[in-house]
This record gives structure tokens, sequence and C-alpha cells, in this order.
């Protein structure tokens, strides 16, 4: 497909995701529950940690989390008691159990108590949004008794991770257009600098359209390499919001099974 084509194919596929009626079968269906900025950054969070597997799946319970936290997020991660803990001693999503729940709160109660957004933890730490994701990783590990499980949970562009889920958390903390999908809250971090987030359905849909490269001999694998690709290309295609492909990516290789 011709370039001037494919820019008209995809930026139709955007105008068909990134709007209202996308957000009530997506995990950014979540944080949209909330007002307050700190809600919305913690509910965010979780959903988009969780976000790996069924949708439907993430959304329950991302939700069965909240209602656990008095449907307060913020108020409840900084302000529990030792009780107030006990409640989540049975929540488990997948891999994600007690011993990493309890350090995330533990994070966001010290995080919290030192700043008054969760943007900071990114943007003290970089200025690129990989130098971020590497900082945010040691920053969040940073308390004494940070437990070696819960950092798989938490990916880093050093270890290779495409860090797929926290370049969707920021897409939604960052981004802001008048559709009213992305939230746009954080103003320190420039749209034009984020990393499209990729799993395999979007590198599927991406090598289809020759935006990424696989020899046909290799198995499509994909890494943080894999996303800085995609997003540079994106980035001719728009340089000043190349992630708002994300929604057609997504919505051909998720949505239509492209």
């Amino acid at each position: 497909m011709k370039k001037n084509n494919l820019i008209e194919f995809l930026n139709e596929k955007v105008r068909l995701y990134n709007q209202p009626s996308f957000i009530s079968e997506d995990p950014i269906s979540v944080p949209h529950r909330f007002t307050k900025k700190q809600d919305i950054e913690i509910a965010g969070f979780f959903a988009a940690i969780f976000s790996w597997g069924n949708r439907t799946t993430i959304i329950n319970k991302s939700n069965e989390l909240m209602k656990l936290m008095d449907e307060a997020p913020y108020a409840f991660c900084t302000g529990h008691t030792d009780n107030d803990l006990k409640r989540l001693l049975t929540f488990k999503h997948r891999t994600f159990n007690t011993t990493d729940l309890l350090y995330f709160i533990e994070f966001f109660k010290w995080h919290y108590s030192k700043h008054k957004s969760l943007e900071t933890a990114f943007t003290l730490h970089g200025e690129t949004v990989e130098e971020m994701l590497t900082g945010f990783h040691h920053y969040f590990f940073s308390l004494e008794d940070a437990p070696p499980r819960t950092r798989k949970h938490i990916a880093s562009p050093k270890k290779g991770s495409t860090c797929k889920r926290l370049n969707m958390f920021l897409r939604w903390m960052v981004r802001q257009d008048d559709k009213g999908v992305d939230f746009g809250i954080w103003k320190n971090i420039p749209p034009a600098s984020l990393i499209c987030p990729i799993d395999l359905h979007v590198a599927r849909v991406a090598n289809r359209f020759n935006l990424i490269y696989f020899k046909k001999t290799e198995t499509l694998q994909v890494n943080w390499k894999t996303a800085v690709e995609l997003t540079k290309y994106l980035r001719t295609l728009d340089p000043d919001d190349p992630v708002k492909y994300d929604f057609a990516l997504f919505g051909l290789g998720v949505m239509e099974k492209f």
C-alpha cells in the first residue's frame, strides 16, 4: 500500500476506535470511573499493569480491586490501616498476588507523601521515555522491602522489554484530544515523545504494512527495539502524535483480527 493510502487508511481506523464507544470494553474504562487526578493515576496504573489476557477479565479484576479500595484508590493507598489491608489478602490476578499488591500500595503511599502526582515518578528520572521507564523501574523498587518476585510486573527497556503496559499507561495519561478516551492530565511529557505500545497483535499488523520488518524465516518476536522502530515510522505519519495510531493497530489486530 502506498504511503498516502496507508496514512488515509490508518487515520480512518484511528477515527473509528478513538471515540467514547471504545471505552466501555477497554481497561481504560477503569480510570474513567474517577474524576480526581490521583484516583485516575492509581486506577489507570493498576488497570494497565493487569492488562494481559482477556480484556473482560482485566476490567473485572481491576474493578474488583477498586471496590476493595472503597472506590477511592488514592485515599485508600495513602490512608489505609493495617485492618483495611486484610480485605486485600485474597486478591489475585493471574501471577499478580497479595505480595505484589501490598508492595504497590506501599509504593503509592510513599510516593504521594512527597509528590502530588505520579507523573514525577517518571519525569524526574529521565528526558526520553526510555530513560523515564528505566528510571521509574529503579525508583519503584527503591523501597527497602521491595519483594524480588514483584519486579516481573514492572518492565524496563534495560531488559529489552517492549514495556507495552507502561507505554499504554503513559498514552492514557499524556495524550489529549477532543475524543474523550485518553486523559491528557500529564503536561510535562510531550505526546511526540511517547512510544507506541506493542504486542504480538500490533506487531502482526505493523509487519503486514511493513511498518516494522521481519524476515520471512524469522519468528515474530517483539522487544524494546521493535517498539522504537515502530514508533519511528509512526512519527513519519504524525510527528506530533505518533501513538494515536495505537488505536488503529490495536483495533485492526484485536478487534478485526486483521
